[in-house]
């Protein structure tokens, strides 16, 4: 329950600082100004939520995906948005009975608080007070309502929480039911999915005599199947909007709007048709090497300990991630502010990157603040270029880090000391194994 408090205080503080941006005037388009733009960048208090409010029919309370589509200049029309169908049904839902930015920004929120309340809970019910990492972060008031992230969040905690605390059920239902959760996150925000392949290596592995091929299929099935029956009835009533918001990611080029490495490691060739068309290959294959070396290294402390780390396993393919994709959204960090709840990685590590986060976050908006203006926004010019690059770079060179650390680690959901060298006993126990039954030699 305190941690729900001190959640909820927290997301109260974030919601406050967004809606600085807010008011006090309102165009026709229910638009706030005066100068939105300027504030939002300027006062720090930007948002995709209020900023979307415009150009998306979201102010037209079009429902979304089904009468739309994308343009051949990439722009997007008749109610689709960007993202997967249901964060696209929430921002639908946040924008029913209102009729200004402010407004949205406000349902939006109440629609978002619960699960960010939520995901403390079984935070807390996973690694007890380590939970506080996530109710008292400086990520959750920065991006709690930055974007539609919170929902997103939740699933991945939840299927966490469905595998380690269900415990009166057999791991298959257990890890079963995580994979339905998993794929209602991908019809969110994608990066659960990431998720699935780990949690089936971690059931493959379960068995006490032989791999359990079925029930890893099964994980898969079940995960797939969800987002296929969440995604059909949209499919049937408006295709072309539908595959709108997956094309409209597909054509994403490398940009500031990105604000990824790439853009910052090569922003004099972003102009080049062949550099976007080689990011288009770059990036992607460099994420699928590094799932595969996760997972790999994950099966590697298999084989030493009879568990598969599933968990730190998909920690780690989220850092690499969030370093290889073209795309870096600040809110990101919420995505993997759970994983330093659940796996014990170094304390200095979550602070460095908790800094560099912050860094990034906020001199972000103020460099764009600098460059609208039109004043120098050099390296030489002032600490706001400074403390981007420090939160740019120190951000990527930790998720390196924290990729290798994350691997190395272990989870804080159950204890993991060995018992003669094999499975950890609660482990065992949690699978349905009796602690006294013979080890697979």
């Amino acid at each position: 329950m305190a941690l729900c408090v001190l959640t909820a205080l927290s997301l109260a503080l974030g919601y406050a600082n967004k809606a600085r941006c807010t008011g006090p005037e309102f165009d026709e388009w229910g638009r706030s100004g005066p100068a939105y733009q300027e504030r939002a960048y300027g006062d720090v208090c930007y948002s995709d939520i209020q900023n979307l409010w415009v150009g998306r029919d979201i102010d037209r309370h079009v429902f979304p995906y089904v009468h739309g589509g994308i343009e051949p200049d990439g722009s997007l029309y008749g109610g689709v948005v960007e993202y997967p169908v249901l964060s696209g049904l929430l921002m639908w839902a946040g924008a029913f009975f209102v009729d200004t930015d402010a407004g949205f920004l406000a349902a939006s929120a109440l629609l978002m608080a619960p699960f960010g309340l939520a995901t403390a809970w079984w935070l807390g019910r996973l690694s007890g007070w380590r939970a506080l990492l996530w109710a008292l972060s400086p990520p959750l008031v920065l991006y709690a309502f930055h974007n539609w992230d919170l929902p997103v969040v939740a699933c991945a905690v939840a299927a966490v929480f469905v595998v380690h605390r269900w415990t009166s059920a057999p791991l298959r239902r257990r890890a079963t039911v995580a994979a339905v959760v998993l794929g209602l996150g991908f019809a969110l925000k994608i990066y659960p999915a990431l998720f699935v392949l780990p949690l089936a290596l971690y059931v493959l592995t379960s068995g006490r005599e032989r791999l359990d091929v079925r029930g890893a299929l099964q994980v898969v099935g079940a995960s797939v199947a969800t987002a296929v029956l969440v995604n059909l009835p949209f499919v049937i009533a408006g295709f072309g909007g539908w595959a709108a918001s997956f094309e409209f990611q597909s054509r994403r080029q490398v940009d500031l709007s990105t604000n990824s490495i790439w853009y910052w490691g090569f922003r004099h060739w972003t102009d080049s048709a062949d550099f976007q068309s080689a990011m288009g290959v770059v990036s992607p294959l460099l994420m699928l090497l590094s799932f595969a070396v996760a997972c790999a290294v994950g099966w590697l402390r298999y084989e030493r300990s009879g568990t598969y780390p599933w968990v730190p396993v998909s920690a780690a393919m989220l850092c690499g991630f969030l370093l290889l994709h073209k795309v870096h959204s600040p809110q990101y960090t919420l995505w993997l502010l759970p994983f330093f709840v659940l796996v014990r990685v170094r304390w200095g590590w979550i602070a460095a990157y908790l800094v560099a986060d912050v860094a990034m976050g906020i001199s972000i908006f103020r460099w764009l603040y600098l460059n609208m203006m039109g004043e120098a926004s050099g390296i030489h010019d002032g600490f706001t270029a400074q403390a981007l690059m420090i939160g740019v770079w120190g951000r990527a060179a930790l998720l390196v880090g924290l990729f290798v650390a994350f691997l190395a680690a272990r989870s804080t959901v159950d204890d993991d000391r060995p018992v003669g060298g094999g499975r950890s006993l609660p482990d065992r126990e949690s699978r349905g194994v009796p602690a006294s039954a013979p080890r697979q030699p």
